[in-house]
């Protein structure tokens, strides 16, 4: 996190930067309140457009999340993704993976479809079946007379995951309102939000096979650019810190690519393969995700944007797909701090007087070491506390305030509502990047703490932002 919150307390909207008494912090207070997910916002002016041809790709992964379940399996078109040819079901107990049985189940019917859409591609029409002519024509409707020829080619299985969807948006309840906040202040859309939809179903701990991590589900490579990611910390595993890499990935993203559809993408893609494609067909998305040849540009990939729309549309609309209901967690009332300096796990629960297994259930970021003690967490990384710590933050804004007034350091300039921005160093912040982040210039963020465009800025170091006009 490399911005303060701004929250409704008793007295008004305060902005909180304090330090500890012998750990200076900035810190911020997000006791959200208890709200369900946003479900006015998908009915304003949308940001993230549905072009015509990706009519069939929503409605396909609007049926896997939200009407197939778990036991059933649909047989369908991996590239004209309207063509579903059946759903059947699965025999026996079915969990997240599949038995040897079931998986033989799958295979098999697999093979009679190839087989049948095999012979509708070699034999005459008027030498098929009555069932197969019909068949043969529906491809033809979809997907034009050149599709029938390699339509078992193109044959993939995909199962439902309406129970899994249901439990990530039980989930959702607790971040929605942090995860939105951040998208925000970082001058992004808040349904943005609903990404871990598609990621990782909300699930905190989850890991893809080529080592994604997290419910936001970063590379290593990716977590060290926009996070802190090292030997002591994996913010990768913190939904909040990781919520806040997303919105500075995402804010890149658009900023290189233009456009939200492009964006998306690229959180799958690469920002450097969606360059490439745009490079051939502009902002036209449909013709991107139907003609695009990228090495790498496969079925996931282009339907990536696809499912965040049918997320977005599901999640936006809970009543209406899950009308039994959702049970959502309580929204997160953590208080988020972030170092100005290292600090140690139990200098930090000494000070907030926070039970250290408890400190340390909050912060599931922090290396083994780091939990025993052994190593110090480093500057610049955002640390949870439980919201009962909320006057002595407070009260280590008055000590931080104080100090600052004190000493010789840039000063950093308040509004009438004593709104104070301190920019707290993160490993990867240049000047350009954090001014980009905050909405002022270059210039205007070195001027304010007395720096030049030879100065460097080192992890842990505090920035005062100027405020706009």
């Amino acid at each position: 996190m490399n911005r303060c919150y701004r929250h409704r307390l008793a007295t008004g909207v305060l902005m909180v930067c304090c330090g500890l008494l012998n750990t200076p912090l900035h810190a911020s207070i997000d006791p959200a309140p208890p709200i369900k997910p946003d479900v006015v916002s998908s009915q304003q002016a949308s940001p993230f457009p549905q072009p015509a041809a990706l009519r069939d790709n929503v409605a396909f992964w609007r049926s896997v999340f939200s009407e197939w379940r778990q036991n059933q399996v649909a047989m369908h078109d991996k590239v004209y993704t309207g063509l579903i040819y059946e759903v059947f079901d699965l025999g026996g107990k079915v969990n997240d993976s599949l038995t040897e049985a079931q998986k033989s189940q799958v295979a098999q019917r697999r093979e009679l479809w190839e087989s049948r859409l095999q012979r509708i591609a070699t034999e005459q029409a008027e030498e098929l079946s009555t069932e197969d002519q019909a068949l043969r024509q529906r491809i033809i409707d979809v997907a034009g007379v050149a599709a029938v020829k390699e339509a078992h080619l193109r044959l993939r299985t995909q199962r439902g995951v309406r129970e899994r969807f249901m439990r990530g948006l039980a989930t959702s309840g607790r971040y929605d309102a942090v995860f939105r906040r951040a998208f925000k202040e970082a001058g992004l859309p808040e349904d943005l939000a609903y990404l871990p939809h598609v990621e990782s179903s909300f699930q905190p701990h989850a890991r893809s096979s080529v080592g994604a991590t997290g419910m936001w589900q970063f590379t290593r490579a990716a977590g060290e650019r926009f996070m802190t990611v090292n030997k002591v910390v994996d913010e990768r595993l913190d939904p909040v810190a990781s919520a806040r890499g997303a919105a500075r990935y995402l804010k890149h993203a658009h900023q290189q690519l233009g456009d939200w559809s492009l964006a998306i993408t690229s959180y799958n893609h690469g920002i450097q393969g969606m360059m490439n494609a745009r490079a051939e067909f502009g902002t036209d998305f449909g013709r991107i995700v139907n003609e695009y040849k990228g090495k790498t540009f496969g079925f996931a990939s282009q339907n990536f944007y696809a499912e965040f729309l049918a997320v977005r549309e599901i999640a936006s609309q809970p009543e209406r797909f899950f009308p039994e209901g959702v049970n959502f967690e309580a929204p997160m009332r953590d208080i988020h701090v972030v170092l100005d300096r290292p600090a140690r796990a139990s200098d930090l629960a000494n000070r907030y007087s926070v039970a250290h297994k408890d400190l340390l259930a909050m912060n599931p970021a922090w290396s083994e070491r780091a939990r025993l003690g052994k190593v110090a967490i480093p500057a610049g990384v955002m640390v949870s506390l439980p919201a009962a710590t909320q006057k002595n933050a407070i009260a280590d804004l008055k000590i931080a305030q104080a100090h600052s007034s004190a000493a010789s350091k840039p000063k950093v300039r308040a509004n009438s509502n004593s709104d104070a921005r301190v920019h707290v160093v993160r490993k990867g912040d240049t000047p350009w990047l954090i001014a980009t982040n905050y909405g002022v210039t270059v210039t205007d963020l070195l001027a304010n703490n007395q720096l030049t465009k030879r100065s460097v800025i080192r992890p842990g170091q505090r920035l005062g932002i100027p405020f706009n006009g």
